[in-house]
This record gives structure tokens, C-alpha cells and sequence, in this order.
């Protein structure tokens, strides 16, 4: 009977210790469960107080970006106008050469202005001067500012990138168009000096 009762109380302390050691196990589960819920919600709580600060860095970021772009493209001119200058100053150049319509109306109106004021007792010279002569002075005129204003527009074009964009380079077709027309300019400006001087197709002489 002993040794039964004996058995049973060692069978009931076994029992009881592996009840302990479950609860022990289970404690440890539970402890390690709750630890690693912590630790998940402090990585939330250091990602969310991060976002704010990375979401202004990259507003930051991209505020700079843009305002670094917009100058950029304000400093980029299409070359528009300059191509338009280049080719208003070839055609001026053009026109300075025989004066232009402009001139021809004007010398026009100096020969009727002499025929008018001259009287018909008037020398052969005093005739030729006031018919022909004035008129032929007021075409080297017009001729002379047609190239002038030419020879003008094109240093304009030529030098327009060095004032406004020094660091954009200008299009080949634009600066050969525009010293075509500094060089018209040129011409007609020599052309209309000594047309106006007599110096180019003088008067005829009546001596």
C-alpha cells in the first residue's frame, strides 16, 4: 500500500511539474509575443515621425529643382527674332543699292520740283543741276540711309547673343545672313557717298 501511494504522489508531482513547465513555455510565448508587438510599434511610431521630415526634405527637393528649371528656360530664346533681324537687314541691304522705290519717287519729285523752278532762259548747267542733278542727289540719299539702317541691323543680330545670352550659341544660317547684310550695307553706303559726291556718275559738263 506504501509503495502505491508512493507512486501515486511521485505520478501527481511529475504531473505538476510538467504543468509547470507549459505555463513557463507559455509565459515565454506570450512574453515574446508582446516584446516583438513593441518593437513592431516603435518602428511604426519612427517611420511615421520620419515620413514628415522626408516628405518636406523631398518637397524641398523638388521646390529647388523647379525653380533651378523656370530660369532655364527663360534664358533660352528661340532665335526668332534674331533670324528676322538677319533677314531685314540682307533685304535693306538690297534696297540701298538702287535706292528703292522710296528713292526713285523722291528723285522723281526733285526733277519736277526743277522743271518748275527753272525758267526756260536758264544756262544749259542751271538746268541740268536743278533737272537732273538734285534729283540724282536725292536717290544717293535714300540709297544711304537704306544702308545705314543695314548696315546697323546686322552688327545688332551679330552682337545680340554677347549682350543678352553669352553662353547660348547663335544658329550658322542667322550670322550668314546677317553679315550679308552688314556687307550690302556696306556697299551701298560707299555707293550712295560717291553718287552724292559727284564723284560716281558726275553731271555732264557743258563747257
Amino acid at each position: 500500500m506504501a509503495t502505491k501511494t508512493e507512486e501515486g504522489a511521485e505520478a501527481g508531482t511529475e504531473a505538476q511539474g510538467d504543468e509547470t513547465a507549459v505555463e513557463a513555455a507559455t509565459g515565454k510565448e506570450e512574453a515574446a509575443q508582446a516584446k516583438t508587438l513593441e518593437e513592431g510599434f516603435g518602428r511604426t511610431d519612427a517611420a511615421e515621425e520620419e515620413s514628415p521630415e522626408r516628405e518636406s526634405t523631398e518637397k524641398e527637393s523638388t521646390e529647388e529643382g523647379s525653380g533651378e528649371q523656370e530660369p532655364a528656360r527663360e534664358k533660352a530664346p528661340s532665335g526668332v527674332g534674331q533670324g528676322a533681324g538677319a533677314v531685314v537687314s540682307a533685304a535693306l541691304g538690297l534696297v540701298s543699292l538702287s535706292g528703292g522705290w522710296i528713292g526713285t519717287v523722291a528723285g522723281a519729285r526733285e526733277q519736277l520740283i526743277g522743271q518748275l523752278r527753272t525758267s526756260s532762259t536758264a544756262s544749259v548747267a542751271t538746268q541740268i543741276k536743278a533737272v537732273y542733278g538734285n534729283a540724282w542727289h536725292s536717290t544717293a540719299l535714300w540709297a544711304g540711309l537704306f544702308a545705314l539702317a543695314a548696315l546697323l541691323t546686322g552688327v545688332v543680330v551679330l552682337a545680340r547673343p554677347a549682350l543678352g545670352a553669352p553662353g547660348r550659341a547663335q544658329a550658322p544660317w542667322i550670322r550668314s545672313v546677317a553679315w550679308a547684310g552688314v556687307s550690302l550695307g556696306v556697299i551701298g553706303l560707299l555707293l550712295a557717298v560717291l553718287k552724292y559726291s559727284d564723284a560716281l556718275l558726275a553731271l555732264p559738263s557743258t563747257g
